[in-house]
């Protein structure tokens, strides 16, 4: 088997794959990406968001587990809604429903950093003819 570290393309190789291109950006392509070390602006608020967004899924996730082991007495003890004991109630709604709620809050928070930085995920499509179809084939 022949080693094949060269990546550039060939044109008169019939088995040469083109790429297409990707996202059009000029943010943070072509930087090094480093989590301890952000290389641009926009690597360093989204890790921001994302450590933010972790933290209150921890306790969101973790808290009312944590709380019912710490004071077993208390969170089985306080009834809510009819009836049912708070530590139920935090982990049965409140846990999924702040989770999607966080889901939510992170696309936002995503999107907000995208337009601070012209960030476009649009998808330019080919107009001309002989172009690749949407289902690999050849546009006609």
């Amino acid at each position: 088997m022949t080693d094949n570290t060269n990546h550039d393309t060939d044109s008169s190789d019939p088995m040469a794959v083109e790429t297409d291109g990707g996202v059009a950006t000029e943010t943070y392509l072509d930087k090094e990406i480093n989590i301890f070390k952000p290389a641009t602006p926009f690597m360093r608020d989204h890790l921001r968001v994302i450590g933010i967004s972790f933290i209150a899924w921890v306790i969101v996730v973790f808290g009312p587990t944590t709380a019912t082991l710490l004071a077993p007495d208390t969170m089985t003890g306080i009834t809510v809604f009819g009836g049912f004991p708070l530590h139920f109630f935090l982990t049965a709604i409140f846990t999924p429903l702040a989770a999607l709620l966080l889901s939510v809050a992170y696309a936002m928070q995503r999107d907000r950093l995208d337009s601070k930085y012209d960030i476009s995920h649009d998808v330019e499509e080919e107009t001309e003819a002989g172009g690749v179809a949407a289902d690999g084939g050849e546009n006609e």
